[in-house]
């Protein structure tokens, strides 16, 4: 009974944890805030761009933390990225500052009971495994003190003039059958090839690369690569999802590459909203496969400039 108990009490944290974290999403885009766009705009905040990460690691964070920690940055006005535990900071020599608040990120894997275990070796049956999902608190850097100097520097913005090249280089590289012409941008998956229209129909040249990367976000589902499911039809959940999901995967890779990342579709926020209304786990698939979608578009890079991903500060790269 006790181990029932449990395991029922188990699940409804999690559940309240997907609740939580989706509701406070849904509140953003209701107040008309973009989490994933909406931390930039400002000259204060387009100097803090890029993805956060982990202060001590060096490596950053991916899925759904993106969100909550580029989220806290905006709410309460830190100057930097850069996370860290309770006991990192210990290490490092410093300390949380008393009083400071931290903020919730979340991991999730799967594990296979015993029981379970046992059942599939009775029954020749496969083990089927159950999902986790667990909170821990970070807190920013600013909210430590007696860190190393070289904890709480902020990485200075990538210098002018070096992102176009940059996107136009990442698009040779990944091989794509990528077209410039007309006047709609788009993915066609079955032949698999973007359109995007020639740089001179944006009122801004950096909205081109961004369109791009929003669309070559849709290619990298084609299944030669991420294989991800791109067959649902205008209007339906599948096609809201993906989406959701090239957005975001474009917000990642724009902050990455010091580009002030934009909504290409504002018309979709409403259906965003009743998707992940109906299922509370549809931001954090949508934000683990974007996660998936920006490392690969990324990993086209030159090793330099390659960004490191911390799997075990972050939500892990299957669906939640």
């Amino acid at each position: 009974m006790a181990r029932h108990d449990r395991s029922a009490r188990a699940g409804s944290d999690r559940t309240s944890l997907y609740d939580d974290i989706t509701d406070k999403i849904i509140a953003e885009l209701e107040a008309g805030r973009v989490p994933w766009v909406q931390p930039w705009g400002t000259p204060e905040a387009d100097a803090l761009l890029g993805l956060p990460k982990n202060a001590v690691t060096g490596r950053q964070y991916s899925g759904i933390n993106i969100l909550l920690l580029w989220g806290a940055v905006v709410e309460r006005g830190f100057p930097g990225q850069g996370w860290l535990t309770f006991r990192q900071a210990l290490s490092l020599g410093g300390n949380v500052r008393k009083g400071e608040h931290g903020t919730t990120v979340v991991y999730a894997d799967r594990f296979i009971p015993d029981e379970e275990k046992k059942r599939a070796q009775e029954t020749g049956e496969e083990a089927h495994a159950i999902p986790f999902l667990k909170r821990f608190t970070v807190f920013n850097t600013v909210q430590c003190e007696n860190l190393p100097e070289d904890v709480t520097v902020a990485a200075p913005p990538p210098p002018p003039g070096q992102i176009e090249p940059t996107v136009e280089a990442l698009i040779k590289a990944t091989s794509i059958d990528f077209r410039i012409g007309g006047d709609k941008a788009f993915y066609m998956p079955a032949p698999d090839y973007v359109v995007v229209p020639p740089p001179a129909a944006f009122f801004e040249p950096i909205n081109w690369h961004r369109t791009a990367l929003h669309e070559l976000s849709h290619a990298s589902g084609h299944h030669s690569r991420l294989a991800r499911d791109l067959g649902g039809s205008f209007g339906s959940k599948k096609y809201f999802v993906e989406e959701c999901v090239a957005e975001l995967s474009s917000a990642f890779c724009c902050a990455a590459l010091g580009i002030r990342p934009t909504v290409r579709h504002a018309d979709y926020i409403g259906a965003w909203i009743d998707t992940m209304r109906e299922d509370n786990r549809a931001i954090f698939r949508a934000a683990s496969q974007a996660s998936k979608a920006a490392d690969w578009l990324l990993s086209f890079l030159p090793a330099d400039e390659q960004p490191a991903v911390d799997a075990a500060s972050s939500i892990d790269r299957r669906a939640a």
